[in-house]
């Protein structure tokens, strides 16, 4: 399998190129799905032997090995059965007691899991603003792990992830990056420092709201071969199928992100001179607080917008059941554009106001999407009476 390219291919060349078969003379140009529990053998197994679906298959093999080249790793990534699970398997590198250092706003869902996990006993935490590195790195002394989203969801904070790093090495602390609002193609944290890259490979890098799955890419084998096993003991592997479908969604992933990021970048600026908004949340406007520290550190802004309105928690509400073409709908990252006001949820952080709507931009004609942010916006002003 195809693991690894010449450093001259641009990533959007290396999404199409990687994570297929040899070339030989009638091979498949695509890597098959194999659809089985079990594999044939007898005896003791040797090593790299295909014993049972739960160890291996070799429908995720093609995209571990395409996710670990294009974050930049010498080995292979892990794919998990949901974005969730590999989050889990993230801070199972916790040991028992130890303390993990998350952002106060985060993605709930990570969040409410490493509450229950500190709730449970099982480790410590420490709640900081992401965005203030100051603060961060004076959180890290006697940690044992930092988890950190740049971008984050939904409040779309940079943390400066350079200057935080060499605080973390020099602390003994491993840097977990969950890198699935910028991906790959827009920041790779490992050339950067971080330990352990987490990706929900539901959203941009399968992009067809169509499958669940979590990607963990580390840096040196010893970490990964012990990712591995816990993966296998817990059961959290993905499906074949699915694997198969992230794939070939990585195929088109840079024609799509780029799409909707530029939609993304028209928009945010449009958004930002409407009086209704008391906020546009993007760090691709200059006027956004975390502008230089995106620019610096990402080759591009993404494509998620998040909005507060001016006319509080009714009107964002409003906002989100007058538009028809974007889907009120949670996740994101997909060809379809969705909206949701995010404090619907009862595990969102408080720190996230009840009026944000989170905005996923899909790969629509932009004037389409801003007439029904419009449409979006008239109905919020109606409800304001």
């Amino acid at each position: 399998m195809t693991s690894s390219h010449p450093d001259q291919l641009d990533p959007s060349t290396a999404v199409v190129a990687l994570g297929r078969p040899e070339r030989t003379t009638g091979a498949a140009l695509n890597p098959p799905v194999v659809l089985t529990s079990t594999f044939v053998g007898a005896g003791e197994p040797a090593p790299g032997e295909r014993v049972y679906a739960r160890y291996s298959n070799p429908t995720w093999e093609p995209l571990e090995a395409a996710i670990g080249a294009l974050e930049s790793s010498p080995v292979p990534g892990l794919a998990y059965a949901s974005g969730m699970a590999a989050v889990s398997a993230a801070f199972s590198l916790v040991p028992i007691g130890g303390v993990a250092v998350i952002p106060r706003t985060a993605y709930n869902g990570t969040a409410s899991l490493a509450r229950e996990l500190a709730a449970d006993g099982a480790l410590s935490l420490r709640e900081v603003d992401s965005a203030d590195t100051a603060a961060v790195i004076g959180a890290l002394e006697g940690a044992d792990l930092i988890w950190l989203e740049s971008p984050s969801n939904p409040l779309l904070d940079v943390a400066d992830l350079p200057a935080i790093r060499p605080a973390a090495q020099a602390a003994g602390v491993t840097v977990v990056v969950d890198n699935t609002f910028s991906t790959p193609l827009r920041q790779r944290p490992l050339e950067v420092g971080a330990d352990v890259v987490v990706h929900s490979a539901t959203k941009f890098i399968a992009g067809h709201s169509d499958v669940l799955m979590g990607l963990v890419v580390v840096k040196n084998q010893a970490l990964r071969d012990a990712l591995a096993r816990r993966r296998t003991l817990a059961g959290s592997v993905p499906g074949a199928f699915d694997a198969w479908l992230a794939l070939r969604g990585l195929r088109t992933m840079a024609l799509r992100l780029d799409r909707a990021e530029a939609s993304a970048g028209e928009l945010a600026r449009r958004l930002s001179e409407e009086p209704a908004l008391s906020r546009v949340r993007y760090p691709g406007l200059p006027s956004d607080p975390h502008h230089d520290r995106a620019a610096a550190q990402m080759s591009g802004f993404g494509a998620i917008i998040s909005v507060e309105l001016a006319g509080g928690q009714g009107a964002a509400q409003a906002f989100v059941d007058s538009l028809e073409l974007f889907t009120a709908a949670t996740s994101l990252g997909g060809v379809e554009s969705l909206a949701e006001r995010r404090q619907r949820h009862p595990g969102e952080p408080a720190q996230v106001p009840q009026e944000l709507v989170r905005l996923s931009i899909g790969i629509e004609h932009v004037e389409d999407l801003w007439a029904d942010l419009q449409r979006g916006l008239r109905g919020a002003a109606a409800s304001q009476g």
